[in-house]
């Protein structure tokens, strides 16, 4: 029986806190920090991500046997290498890479030159810094456009900024780098070829050695209905993704998560945890867009509710060097997510305003993200709020009972886009 500490308070940590606690093997679960929504799952402890003493305090404290690693910046920042460096944590069993690991996403030069090595497919990309900066205006200005700039480092999802106009592009990358619009993240910026195509996620859990293939997903980044305005960390998700056959994910299998996974192996770098593919099909082929070291969120919210295996035996697995072992069971309904978020997200939003109507639903899963409690009342405390998930035969079945829900829910400002899977 395990005493599990899960890091993080989004959406994705309470979906995987809902997950947990229906092991047989959860003992008991903590959430750090947590949200409005996890309470309902184990013990919120308000302890920050990044905070290694006060997670190593909690860790002593409860016991604990296992820490599930859901955001990205404590596995960059090394928390699973300070576990393994100290005496008094050592033995505990950490889901998510070491510092090393994580640099896939910690860092597109990084990500970029590990798929050159290993032969896996993405965009062709060059990289700059402050030392050949004036290098890359005169490669924006010879490119062919659409032009796409990342960030090299972590960017909280905003690092990125695609445009057509070759003006726009060198003003952006005069902010990244000259101007430092995303502090140290900017310091380096790949600028890539332009991928044009759909998009998917696709997820696997190894143990350095082998790997499980979890559901496969497809979010919805722009803010507005019809996939236009500002890109967001996800409007809502839905799996499993129509144009993902067989035929396009043996693909996928072959040309993309064993590179990954042998690739890290031969490089001698230990990875236990989750590697989230951000993959784009051009002309039926797969290629990738990025890699990230955690499930994606809104993604979390869809495929883990279609996962049926134990997820509690699953990490214990993978500590063991074990995956090989397991099959990975589907449920074969189909999950559909819609993000409630914050008036004026992505931009400047507020916080603090008072959310009513979770008793009116009926159908769905309520996954709290952005909220918190103030005074006996669940308040919004960030961008995106609540994730609704609901499951169907088809992916238009699951999302009526997740609109007919969102529309029930209410508080000031809410806003959610009403056409998530409008293509399918």
């Amino acid at each position: 029986m395990e005493n599990i500490l899960l890091l993080g308070g989004g959406g994705r940590e309470c979906t995987l806190a809902w997950k947990i606690t229906q092991s047989s093997l959860c003992n008991s679960l903590f959430i750090a920090p947590g949200n409005a929504g996890t309470p309902a799952y184990g013990t919120n402890l308000s302890i920050g991500v990044n905070d290694f003493a006060g997670i190593k305090a909690a860790c002593l404290q409860h016991n604990i046997s296992m820490l599930v690693v859901g955001p990205e910046d404590p596995l960059v920042a090394g928390v699973r290498d300070f576990f393994e460096a100290d005496d008094q944590l050592k033995h505990i069993k950490v889901v998510g890479p070491g510092k090393e690991g994580a640099q896939l996403e910690g860092s597109k030069a990084f990500s970029k030159k590990f798929m050159e090595r290993h032969n896996i497919p993405t965009a062709a990309y060059k990289e700059f810094t402050r030392d050949n900066f004036e290098d890359g205006l005169t490669y924006i200005a010879s490119a062919t456009p659409p032009f796409v700039l990342k960030a090299d480092g972590l960017a909280a999802g905003k690092g990125v900024i695609i445009t057509s106009d070759v003006k726009e592009a060198q003003d952006a990358f005069r902010s990244m780098i000259m101007d430092a619009q995303f502090g140290k993240a900017g310091d380096k910026v790949v600028i890539e070829q332009f991928l044009d195509g759909i998009e998917l996620s696709v997820f696997a859990l190894t143990d350095g050695e082998h790997y499980v293939l979890l559901p496969e997903a497809k979010d919805y980044k722009r803010v507005g209905e019809g996939d236009t305005g500002l890109n967001t960390g996800g409007m809502g998700a839905i799996s499993p993704v129509p144009f993902a056959d067989k035929v396009f994910m043996d693909k996928v299998v072959s040309r993309i998560v064993e590179p990954t996974v042998k690739g890290l192996k031969a490089e001698g770098i230990p990875y236990k945890g989750f590697i989230f593919f951000g993959l784009i099909k051009v002309n039926s082929e797969p290629m990738v867009i990025e890699y990230n070291s955690r499930m994606g969120d809104p993604e979390t919210e869809v495929v883990i509710p279609r996962l049926k295996n134990d997820i509690v035996d699953l990490f214990i697995k993978m500590h063991q060097g074990r995956l090989n072992e397991v099959t990975i069971e589907h449920d074969t309904r189909a999950a559909g997510t819609v993000m409630l978020v914050a008036g004026g997200y992505p931009g400047d939003y507020r916080k603090g305003d008072v959310m009513t109507g979770f008793e009116n639903v009926s159908g769905s899963m309520l996954l709290h993200a952005g909220t918190t409690t103030k005074d006996g009342n669940t308040v919004t405390n960030g961008g995106r709020v609540l994730a609704i998930t609901s499951m169907g035969n088809n992916i238009k079945e699951a999302l009526a009972v997740s609109f007919k829900n969102a529309a029930l829910i209410d508080y000031a400002g809410k806003y959610y886009r009403k056409d998530i899977g409008w293509e399918f």
